[in-house]
């Protein structure tokens, strides 16, 4: 038998078996596999990837564009809260979603008056803890009551200028219309006490801008006492342009204003369709406002008071209007 004439070495190297070094075990990391095939919303380069960005950022954009709330999801302007404001809005039925009602509240008159009201009106009654409903009022002193409201129903300002004509020339009232316009009333508590004043001197409506305006809100309702359930408030997307279509249609527009031309003692458009403009009291009637107005009216006061507050203006105001107005029929 003929021996291996290579040398040992060269001989031992071919019949070298194993991996090589420093492999790593590269060889079973294939074998693993690659894991799961990821869904399709989750591979970028699918259709289905760009439908879901899509979805998310319409999502956003609603989330961007919802009214914000707090506590447990009710915002404070659209919930009454304490006794006795709780049962004044229910006698005067105001649309109201749910009363919220403290666990461990102690009962009274006007509790139990409360809860006879939502039942005739079939308000949903729901208890929650102390802390629910502070977060749900606000932090208001709710004394254990709150009421979430409706959203109000505005009236639409073209519709409402228009239809009080009608009623007028039909004898349905028995005066000429009259409208509170509001500019730039921010405070939901001088709305309010507007509306308050508006429905004691016999308005016909509240005219509101859609935009940097107070709304009617559970603030505006407590301080109107009631008489935002009496007396229509319109909303209009710009508040100039409402008012030159009111003109058009044979209303006069008159500003109040501490410089005005006109002293409201003895107004002569008193007996005329009338909108009465108030602006906001650091500001006043803004400029396009004015120059729509056919005329500007500043209420006499005597020169240590600056200004009046807007809804003591618009008080005094329609007082004024109504006295004359009552002096024309008894004439």
């Amino acid at each position: 038998m003929a021996k291996d004439s290579r040398p040992k070495s060269a001989a031992v190297r071919k019949n070298k078996k194993g991996p090589t070094s420093g492999s790593g075990g590269q060889g079973r990391r294939k074998l693993e596999g690659k894991g799961p095939t990821p869904k399709a919303e989750d591979r970028v380069y699918h259709k289905a990837h760009k439908q879901k960005q899509l979805a998310e950022r319409a999502a956003a954009k609603r989330e961007a564009n919802r009214p914000r709330t707090r506590g447990s999801g009710y915002g404070a302007d659209d919930v009454v809260a304490g006794r006795n404001p709780v049962l004044e809005a229910l006698v005067e039925r105001v649309p109201a979603k749910e009363m919220l009602v403290a666990a461990d509240i102690e009962s009274d008159g006007r509790v139990r008056e409360a809860l006879q009201h939502c039942a005739e009106q079939g308000v949903r009654v729901r208890e929650l803890t102390r802390r629910q409903l502070d977060n749900a009022s606000g932090d208001a002193v709710h004394q254990g009551l709150a009421l979430v409201l409706e959203p109000y129903e505005y009236a639409d300002a073209a519709e409402l200028t228009e239809e009080l004509l009608e009623k007028a020339a039909k004898g349905y009232i028995a005066h000429q219309p009259l409208l509170v316009a509001c500019d730039s009333i921010t405070d939901p508590r001088n709305l309010g006490a507007i509306l308050r004043a508006s429905a004691a001197f016999d308005a016909d409506g509240v005219l509101v801008p859609e935009r940097r305006s107070a709304g009617v809100t559970a603030t505006a309702w407590k301080t109107s006492a009631g008489a935002a359930a009496r007396i229509p408030v319109a909303r209009a997307k710009n508040l100039t342009q409402a008012l030159k279509e009111a003109k058009s249609l044979g209303y006069f527009v008159v500003g109040l204003d501490g410089g005005g031309e006109m002293s409201l003692p003895g107004l002569s458009l008193a007996e005329e369709p009338l909108i009465v403009v108030v602006g906001s009291e650091g500001k006043g009637l803004s400029r396009l406002v004015a120059e729509t107005c056919d005329a500007i009216v500043s209420i006499p006061i005597t020169k240590s008071t600056e200004s009046l507050n807007a809804s003591m203006a618009v008080g005094i105001t329609l007082y004024e209007i109504s006295t004359a107005r009552q002096g024309v029929r008894q004439s």
